[in-house]
């Protein structure tokens, strides 16, 4: 029976992902939506709303289905943290690229990247897709809010550019209580995801240089 339970939980994320895939297009361009277009009428900011709130209605399913297949849901809880806080906080689920390709890679007996490449990539692709929905989050949160420094989206970009590459020029500083949690949180993410990438790319010339080295 644990067998055929684990078995069923792979089973049923193998074929989820392409429909979390696109939950999370959807939750992401609705929450834009909402962000970006000032005005929207009653009518599509309902349709926007019920697509943001059926997304994560996916998200809040998926999570609790495989909690049901899983054969220790203490030991699923504790060690699939990621995936409850991604649940609970939407915004995150760019983070969960990594532990979906990871997880893909295990499947595959030859990976087509080198190692170096593969964590630069999902890392960078990671960090783009994160420091957007920071630059929705904050601009959301500062726009209006008095002695904002953020009045804009580009100047919620360029916030989230220097604080997830640990730059902070501070030009630009969010003044409200969420936007300050927002930006302490890519903060932790941003030197972890940096780090990533220049430990990958280093290892990548260190590995370069020894095989010319010895040719």
């Amino acid at each position: 029976m644990p067998v055929d339970r684990e078995a069923r939980l792979r089973d049923w994320e193998n074929h989820a992902e392409p429909y979390l895939l696109v939950a999370s297009l959807l939750f992401l361009t609705s929450y834009a939506v909402r962000v970006l277009v000032p005005g929207l009428s009653p009518g599509w900011n309902a349709l926007w709303t019920t697509v943001t709130a059926v997304s994560w209605g996916v998200f809040a399913a998926e999570y609790l289905a495989r909690l049901a297949y899983s054969t220790d849901r203490k030991r699923f809880v504790r060690t699939r943290w990621l995936d409850l806080i991604v649940t609970v906080l939407p915004l995150l689920r760019p983070l969960r690229i990594v532990d979906m390709h990871e997880r893909m890679q295990r499947r595959r007996d030859h990976p087509r990247l080198a190692l170096e490449t593969r964590v630069m990539t999902y890392a960078g692709l990671t960090s783009l897709l994160l420091g957007f929905a920071a630059s929705l989050a904050v601009y959301h949160d500062e726009r209006n809010a008095p002695h904002a420094d953020i009045r804009t989206f580009g100047d919620a970009v360029w916030w989230a550019a220097s604080t997830l590459t640990t730059t902070g020029y501070g030009d630009a500083t969010p003044v409200t209580g969420r936007g300050r949690v927002t930006g302490v949180g890519l903060m932790f993410v941003g030197v972890a995801l940096v780090g990533a990438v220049v430990g990958s790319f280093s290892s990548w010339l260190l590995r370069r240089f020894r095989q010319e080295g010895e040719t």
